[in-house]
C-alpha cells in the first residue's frame, strides 16, 4: 500500500485506461463500442461535448488503447487548442502527422485528439474543418469541448456527437473510497461529501483534492482540512458574493469572485450557475435580477474575457439591490 505523500499524481495513477473502467458515462461508453464492433473504417469524426472532469479526454485515451492496441501511441496525435493558437500550427502538424501512412486493417487511419477545442476562433473552427476534410482519407478527429454550442455548426453536422454528464455522487464517492482504499487513506462519508460538494461533479478535480488533504493530514483528511485547503474556493464564497451585493458594497464582491474563481478553477459559466441557485434558494431573484442573467449566460458564451461579464452582472445586481438598477 502507497504513502498518501507519494510522488505521482493520483489524477493518472487512476485514470481509467479502458472503456469498461470509465466511471458515470454508459451512454458515451457504449456507442463507442458499437463503433469499435462495426466496420472502423467507415467511423465519422467524433465530438465529445460536457463539464471539465467528467472524463472526455480519459475516454478518447481508453478509445485510442483499444481501437489500435499497445502501438496506439505510434496512430495518435493530441493537441490542444488552447495552446495550439494558431490554426496554421495545427494544420502542419496534422500535414506531417498524416504523411506516408498507408490505411491497413490494423490501423485504418490515423487518429488526432484535439482538447479545448471550443476555445478556438469561428475563423479558426472554419480552417479546422477543411483540415478535417481534406485528411479524411488517412486521418479521424476527436474534438473535445467544454461548450457544444461554441463548436460551429458545419464541425457538428460533420461529427458523431457523444454528451458527456456530471458525475453522481454514488459514482464520486465509489471511486473516491476505492482510491482511499489502494492509499491507505482514512475515508468518512462526510469527507467524500464535501470533497463532492466542493468539486461540484468534476471527478478531476475532486481526485486532486483528496491527495491534497491526504498529504497535508498525513493520510487522515477531515472536512476541516478539505475547507482549509479550499479557502475560499467553497461554495460558501457564494454566499459571501451575495451578501456583499446585498449590502451594495461592489469592490469586497468583485474581490471574493476573483477569489472564488482562481482558487476554484471554475469558468465563468459554472459561476454563474452558482450565483443563479443561490439567489433562488434565497428567494432574492427578481424579475430585473433574472434578466440580466440570462442576458449575461449569453455574452459569456461569446466573449473573450468572460469574466468581464461576470463583474459586470455582479455591478448591475449590487446597483438593483440598492435600489437603484
Amino acid at each position: 500500500m502507497s504513502s498518501p505523500t507519494g510522488s505521482m499524481l493520483w489524477i493518472e495513477k487512476y485514470r481509467p485506461k479502458t472503456l469498461d473502467e470509465v466511471v458515470n458515462q454508459e451512454e458515451v461508453v457504449e456507442g463507442l463500442k458499437n463503433l469499435l464492433s462495426s466496420n472502423v473504417s467507415d467511423m465519422p469524426h467524433l465530438l465529445f461535448a460536457g463539464p471539465p472532469g467528467t472524463g472526455k479526454t480519459t475516454v478518447a485515451l481508453a478509445f485510442a488503447r483499444e481501437l489500435y492496441g499497445d502501438h496506439w501511441r505510434e496512430y495518435v496525435l493530441e493537441l490542444n487548442a488552447s495552446d495550439e493558437r494558431g490554426i496554421n500550427v495545427i494544420r502542419e502538424k496534422v500535414k506531417v502527422f498524416a504523411q506516408y501512412f498507408s490505411p491497413s486493417e490494423e490501423a485504418p487511419f490515423k487518429l488526432v485528439i484535439l482538447d479545448e477545442a471550443d476555445m478556438m476562433t469561428a475563423e479558426a473552427q472554419t480552417a479546422l474543418r477543411r483540415i478535417m476534410e481534406v485528411n479524411a482519407r488517412v486521418t479521424r478527429f476527436i474534438l473535445i469541448c467544454n461548450y457544444l454550442n461554441r463548436i460551429i455548426s458545419p464541425i457538428q453536422s460533420r461529427t458523431a456527437i457523444f454528451r458527456f454528464k456530471r458525475l453522481s455522487y454514488e459514482d464520486a464517492k465509489s471511486y473516491l473510497m476505492m482510491i482511499c482504499s489502494r492509499e491507505g487513506v482514512e475515508c468518512s462519508e462526510d469527507l467524500i461529501r464535501k470533497i463532492y460538494n466542493v468539486s461540484m461533479g468534476d471527478l478531476r478535480k475532486a481526485i486532486n483534492l483528496l491527495q491534497s488533504a491526504a498529504t497535508v493530514s498525513g493520510g487522515r483528511p477531515t472536512p476541516d482540512v478539505v475547507e482549509r485547503i479550499v479557502g475560499t474556493a467553497s461554495p460558501e464564497a457564494v454566499s459571501r458574493i451575495v451578501d456583499y451585493m446585498r449590502m451594495g458594497d461592489f469592490n469586497n464582491a468583485r474581490a471574493t469572485l476573483y477569489d472564488f474563481m482562481s482558487v476554484s478553477g471554475l469558468d465563468a459559466g459554472e459561476v454563474l450557475r452558482l450565483l443563479y441557485s443561490e439567489m433562488v434558494s434565497r428567494n432574492l431573484l427578481t424579475p430585473e435580477i433574472a434578466e440580466a442573467m440570462a442576458e449575461t449566460e449569453y455574452r459569456i458564451q461569446f466573449s473573450s474575457n468572460p469574466e468581464i461579464q461576470l463583474v459586470a452582472l455582479v455591478a448591475r445586481i449590487t446597483s438593483s439591490m440598492r435600489g437603484e438598477g
